[in-house]
């Protein structure tokens, strides 16, 4: 009789080691962060597992010899099912191609799939949904775009946008919706349009969950402790994904992207984007805006801004940020320097 339970992978190391081989023999990784897991046992022998981490489902993998058991739609259902009690009504899987029949009969629609992943999702709002309101924000001749956190926005994003739009038609900046950041999306936003103001041809538009998120590039989050393996997959589905859904719609022919000194994770994001868009779509890498020889980064503003470095400060952020950040965060520290 199979036992299906929750497995703490963080917990039980013994369970941890049977699913990480589980995982192996299945082809999937086990560097996959987690919030959910369970299992299927066989008398104490892992067969089958599924996770979730927020509204994502990943690490399914059900052992060969037990793959007409029906097993994996089991641990779907109780996944959901768990999901639902936390209000969770919409949900993003990651799978093997060659599973698509399963989840497709489970509700599931694909996003995109190439030839290693499947990346579906359930529930609203759906991609379906964000496409309406890109088109609602169309505007006409050859676009350009860029994704940007601006965890504050700084003199060096300011500088991009500057750069796309004396060289693009129009220019779509799309800030990324998740939460996971020191500054807030609704803050981020307002930095963003208050920074970009002066130029007519420049539209601020929310990345949702369709670009640097959770769902399509959970470790992009985790910066130097992410698994670079892991994260050229993702950023791989990430850059297919604004390539066939989200560019079109705009009518978007090239993205550009500062470049990348700093950070491991954005540096693989970067060459993914350039492999995926093959000559369909133009990439466009920009050397880092410089103070004194030093590249501008929104981790050195934050760290000014921990110190009260005004000096630094008006070196990296526009005065549209100070301004922003000392009314809504109410920063104490004054800007020395010219703008």
């Amino acid at each position: 009789m199979f036992e299906l339970k929750r497995i703490w992978l963080d917990k039980d190391k013994k369970m941890f080691q049977q699913w990480a081989k589980l995982m192996e023999r299945s082809g999937l990784s086990s560097k996959e962060s987690t919030e959910y897991t369970v299992g299927v046992l066989n008398e104490g022998v892992l067969i089958a597992s599924g996770s979730y981490e927020k509204n994502i489902i990943k690490c399914l993998a059900v052992d060969k010899e037990y793959q007409s058991e029906n097993l994996l739609t089991q641990i779907m259902i109780h996944l959901m099912e768990r999901m639902r009690e936390k209000d969770e009504t919409h949900y993003f899987l990651y799978t093997k191609p060659s599973e698509a029949k399963i989840f497709h009969s489970l509700g599931f629609h694909t996003i995109v799939e190439n030839e290693s992943v499947l990346f579906t999702e359930q529930g609203s709002p759906n991609i379906y949904d964000y496409q309406e309101l890109l088109e609602e924000h169309k505007h006409e001749g050859v676009a350009s775009s860029i994704v940007m956190n601006a965890n504050p926005f700084t003199k060096g994003h300011q500088f991009l946008v500057e750069m796309a739009s004396a060289k693009s038609d129009h220019v779509y900046v799309f800030v990324l919706s998740e939460n996971r950041s020191e500054f807030s999306t609704e803050d981020r936003i307002n930095m963003v349009k208050l920074g970009v103001s002066h130029l007519p041809n420049v539209t601020v538009l929310p990345s949702r969950d369709y670009m640097v998120s959770t769902a399509t590039f959970p470790t992009y989050f985790l910066k130097e402790h992410a698994p670079l393996d892991v994260s050229k997959t993702q950023a791989s589905v990430d850059a297919q994904l604004f390539k066939e859904k989200i560019a079109p719609i705009l009518n978007i022919r090239s993205r550009f992207v500062g470049e990348e000194p700093f950070s491991p994770v954005t540096e693989v994001y970067n060459r993914s984007l350039q492999q995926v868009f093959g000559d369909e779509l133009t990439l466009e890498i920009v050397p880092r805006k410089e103070v004194e020889g030093v590249a501008i980064s929104a981790t050195n503003v934050r760290k000014a801004l921990k110190e009260k470095d005004g000096q630094l400060l008006a070196h990296l952020i526009p005065k549209t940020t100070y301004d922003y950040l000392k009314k809504i965060k109410k920063i104490e520290v004054e800007l020395s320097g010219n703008y």
